[in-house]
């Protein structure tokens, strides 16, 4: 009995769905529209579930990837990403909560790797021996690093990437045990990793920590992940680590952790998501509301195509099928309709991905390198394959239900051409017309408020010029850069000859770049007591050539610049910005003073240094961040410890000012970098204006994309309202012509038609307005100096609307007054 039943049940859906097909391919005009709507939808949403499925969905690649947890400190202003030796090695010591514990960095100053006319510079990570067990990689050849190689003096080892192995050593199997030269040291190469291995920044090879884990010192420069063993828990590791915080606490001082800091182990997939998860589920939710919009112009398209079908419902009924058959042919019909959608939605979305990461900000985690991670998977699939079955049933289910309960038999003796919409169906595509409205102002005043953002941000001052300046940096990784002097003579001498370039007006050197961050480093100044605080206070630090405020045209507020006798037998100096006087000196003069920079380990160990001058504030952190306290020191004066450390998790900065577009001159400065530094090679090669550019790439791809999908919804908006006056005044239009041959006037109706639809539109905008105001405060962590209920943008937005929808009910409003009376009583 159950097989014949399903065997029934099979077959009558296979009838519904051929005349289902049959239906819609004798209104082609309908389908085509119908589909493109559907396709529309589904597609720009397939799109971005795609990129939220490889960022947050997908697992971490590594084997047991729910075990990995990343290491820090948390502190009252939030949790520090990287750590110190000591921190390190009391952290690797808790075998009770950790199966292996490794650190690494991002190889962020670059390696130079020398073979051909001028040496490269690659990517080069430090981290511990661990490192390669902890995340299962796998050796193609040779072996990883010993636990020997990984402490001091154990030698220059080096691990290869599949990828540089591949490329620049054609996959030469004997690579392993011979020797490649990076910087100016020979390096044995022990092993090459497997092509499956994959870093969220790609990675050329491998170098060895080779921590001496005696060491005291309390800098910050890499970061620590670990494997919780079998049975640990996340909750049960940060119990153990709170006993280990207060044992480091004891041991290292208040100054090495604050009382109210602590350590905490997070899931290593959060950590590496940050702050990219809540803008993607704000831009999924607005690709929702596009699909609704979808969803409800497609329903109203259903509405009008079944209100001329009431003679076929009304002889199917008479003919003996059912309310229930009837609702089952038209969600048969379209189900069909969204499940080709769906089909096509699948391609457009990942044509549509590939579009989204061409313009994305290059800064969205887990994508793989040009979005190679984000690929057609069962989630992906699944979740198309789900929501057009829901947007069939959704956009269905009504002009369904509306039809079957229309009195069919009275269908029967209505002619063709006198059949109104009726009240019930009219008041469905109102509310349908409605909540199109409502969606589209929600999606327009997000896309105003992030316009708005974006302008913002354009208008910023960042403190410096970025007219006409070049970037570069340089890898000073070597033996000879271990200590200040040599890193001096470069600058010195880099600076000299590019100012005998012709076109350049000045030139300078930092340890960091505007805009792009730097270091932070504690002060004391001298005299003043610290209070409960382990420092005075806490500021950003750059080491910088003399000619650093002149070649940004960073003006000098007070006191004297750094000259080229600031050296290492000057007396030090220090010079501020406005931000860190207006904070610590508000009623006093800096000038006056000398601080103790950075007195939380031996590294920095110096004497006090005297302020000798004010200058104005930076945005170093981003256009977006205000300007925090920062200390500018001269590299010549910097501590011999600071530079070796510096040389290993941040390259030389190079900047040019020239007369003309910089890029003209960039052979000639390459050529003179290379002269002075002894034929190191320079990357990173670009204009500040395209620093600043890269800075708002995150605003500009957020602003762009709800502009697209404010735009979508408003032409959708405004479909359905002209969809629904048009038929209006169609199914009207023998009440239009009486009306006229009794001598109404062709204003008067034209003005009934538009007052009903612009009804229509503003109950939309009012309940938009709402809808607007309660969700902008999702958009606060996108916006810059504009409040979520920005006036302008809560005011422009439903003028707009309301333009939109005037010109939406124009044209149906012209036509009524165009009806002509003696062939609309001829419609009897």
């Amino acid at each position: 009995m159950r097989t014949e039943a399903w065997e029934s049940f099979v077959e009558t859906c296979w009838r519904d769905l051929r005349f289902a097909v049959r239906s819609l391919a004798r209104t082609p005009g309908f389908t085509a529209v119908a589909l493109v709507v559907i396709t529309a939808g589904i597609g720009v949403n397939t799109a971005v579930f795609s990129v939220v499925d490889a960022v947050l969905l997908k697992p971490l690649t590594y084997p047991d990837p729910q075990a990995l947890v990343q290491l820090v400190t948390t502190i009252n202003q939030g949790p520090i990403p990287v750590a110190s030796i000591p921190e390190y090695n009391l952290w690797q010591q808790q075998s009770n909560i950790f199966q292996e514990v490794a650190a690494y960095d991002w190889g962020g100053a670059g390696t130079n790797l020398a073979g051909g006319d001028h040496p490269d510079q690659v990517l080069g990570m430090h981290v511990t021996s661990g490192y390669f067990a902890l995340l299962g990689a796998h050796v193609v050849a040779g072996r990883t690093f010993t636990a020997a190689e990984d402490g001091p003096n154990g030698g220059h080892v080096a691990v290869l990437s599949y990828g540089l192995w591949n490329e620049r050593f054609g996959a030469n199997p004997r690579i392993v045990g011979s020797t490649i030269r990076l910087d100016d040291r020979s390096y044995l190469v022990v092993g090459v990793i497997g092509r499956e291995f994959v870093t969220e920044t790609p990675v050329d090879l491998w170098i060895p920590f080779q921590f001496d884990l005696t060491s005291r010192e309390m800098a910050r420069h890499f970061n620590v992940a670990a494997r919780l063993k079998a049975g640990i828990t996340v909750a049960q590791a940060n119990a153990q680590l709170a006993l280990v915080a207060d044992q480091f606490r004891r041991t290292y001082g208040r100054v090495a952790l604050p009382p109210d800091g602590g350590f905490r182990a997070v899931s290593l997939q959060e950590s590496l998501v940050g702050s990219t998860r809540f803008p993607l589920m704000v831009l999924l939710g607005a690709v929702g509301l596009v699909l609704l919009i979808a969803c409800a112009n497609v329903a109203n398209l259903l509405l009008a195509r079944a209100s001329v079908r009431k003679h076929e419902f009304a002889t199917r009924s008479a003919l003996g099928a059912t309310r229930g058959q009837i609702i089952r042919q038209l969600l048969t019909e379209s189900l069909a309709l969204s499940l080709a959608g769906g089909l096509l939605g699948l391609l457009v979305g990942f044509a549509g991905v590939r579009l989204l990461l061409s313009i994305s900000p290059g800064d969205i985690p887990r994508i793989g390198e040009s979005g190679s991670a984000v690929t057609l998977d069962p989630r992906i699939l699944l979740f198309t394959l789900g929501i057009s079955l829901l947007t069939g049933i959704f956009f269905g289910l009504a002009p369904a239900i509306s039809e079957s309960s229309s009195d069919l038999r009275a269908s029967l003796s209505e002619h063709s051409g006198r059949s109104g919409m009726g009240l019930r169906q009219g008041k469905i595509r109102s509310l349908l017309v409605v909540s199109e409205i409502a969606l589209a102002v929600v999606l327009v005043i997000g896309a105003a408020l992030l316009i708005r953002t974006f302008l913002r941000l354009q208008d910023v001052n960042p403190g410096f010029t970025t007219r006409n300046v070049l970037s570069a940096s340089m890898s000073i990784t070597g033996s000879r850069f271990q200590t200040t002097a040599p890193v001096a003579e470069i600058v010195r001498d880099g600076r000299e000859r590019l100012m005998a370039v012709p076109g350049v007006l000045d030139a300078g050197a930092s340890g960091c770049l505007p805009l792009q961050g730097c270091f932070g480093m504690g002060f004391d100044i001298l005299g003043r007591p610290r209070g409960e605080t382990p420092f005075t206070g806490m500021a950003g630090f750059f080491s910088i050539s003399w000619s650093y405020f002149s070649t940004f045209e960073i003006p000098l507020l007070h006191g004297r610049a750094f000259t080229e006798q600031d050296d290492s037998v000057a007396p030090g100096v220090v010079i501020i910005n406005q931000a860190m006087a207006r904070q610590y000196w508000p009623e006093s003069d800096p000038l006056r003073d000398r601080i103790l920079i950075g007195a939380g380990g031996p590294a920095f160990g110096e004497p006090p240094r005297q302020i000798v001058g004010v200058v104005g504030d930076t945005r170093d952190a981003g256009v977006s961040r205000d300007p925090f306290p920062t200390m500018y020191i001269p590299i010549a004066q910097i501590p011999d410890a600071v530079t070796a450390l510096n040389s290993q998790v941040a390259p030389l900065w190079w900047i040019v000012r020239s007369r003309a577009n910089p890029y003209t001159l960039r052979a000639p400065i390459e050529a003179a970098l290379r002269d002075a530094s002894g034929g190191l090679p320079v990357a990173h090669v670009r204009t500040m204006v395209e620093v600043r550019a890269r800075g708002t790439a995150r605003e500009r791809f957020n602003m762009l994309l709800l502009v697209i999908f404010g735009a979508a919804g408003l032409l959708m908006a405004a479909i359905g309202v002209y969809g629904v006056m048009s038929y209006s005044v169609q199914q009207r239009t023998r009440e239009l012509g009486i009306r006229m041959a009794l001598g109404a006037q062709a204003s008067n109706l034209r003005n009934t038609v538009i007052g009903q639809g612009m009804i229509l539109a503003g109950l939309g905008v009012v309940l938009g307005l709402g809808g607007a105001f309660w969700l902008s405060r999702f958009l606060v962590s996108f916006l810059f100096s504009v409040k979520a209920w920005d006036p302008v943008a809560f005011t422009m937005t439903p003028l707009l609307l309301s333009a939109v929808s005037l010109c939406a009910v124009w044209i149906p409003a012209r036509r009524a007054t165009r009806v002509d009376p003696m062939t609309a009583l001829r419609l009897d």
